[in-house]
């Protein structure tokens, strides 16, 4: 399973598009994080799973998505409402209870992934406003690839070019 995901796009709905063209066929599975600030009935989510973050008011967005692409459970949200800014613990806990492999969240604008107890956590940074320590690099996303228990991780900037520091891979 291939997934590409994205977050805190805060309006850039071309960045969304061309993201979209450019692994269409490639990933089996586009996700976002939330803070698109677009409608749910945007031809964009027709391609891509979404959720309502703290700056989205469209009501109708969901706040979790919980799904299963090519036999691998996956969890999102966009992080505010399980209090990301503290800690992951809810979070875990949120996507432990729907037996999720996967875990995507936002709201931080800070790219980071882990593995606990077989559970990858995962935040793309924001694609349009990162913050932290990768801020340099003008936005991220993230392809994540499940084979059998091993998950690669690879981080991309806004020019889809491989960012080499920041490439994880997980074994069981």
């Amino acid at each position: 399973m291939k997934c590409l995901v994205v977050s805190d796009s805060h309006g850039d709905r071309d960045i969304l598009v061309s993201l979209l063209a450019a692994y269409q066929g490639k990933v089996d599975a586009f996700f976002h994080c939330g803070d698109s600030e677009l409608q749910v009935d945007d031809d964009v989510f027709k391609q891509m799973y979404t959720v309502q973050g703290n700056m989205d008011f469209d009501d109708r967005l969901p706040e979790v998505v919980s799904t299963t692409v090519d036999g691998v459970s996956v969890y999102m949200t966009h992080g505010h409402l399980v209090g990301v800014n503290f800690g992951l613990d809810q979070l875990m806990a949120a996507a432990n209870q729907q037996h999720a492999q996967l875990a995507f969240f936002g709201h931080t604008h800070q790219l980071g992934v882990e593995r606990h107890n077989g559970l990858l956590v995962l935040n793309p940074g924001s694609i349009s406003q990162p913050r932290g320590e990768f801020s340099r690099l003008g936005g991220t996303y993230a392809i994540v690839e499940m084979t059998g228990q091993d998950v690669t991780v690879q981080y991309y900037n806004r020019q889809r070019q491989p960012v080499p520091e920041l490439k994880f891979h997980f074994t069981s």
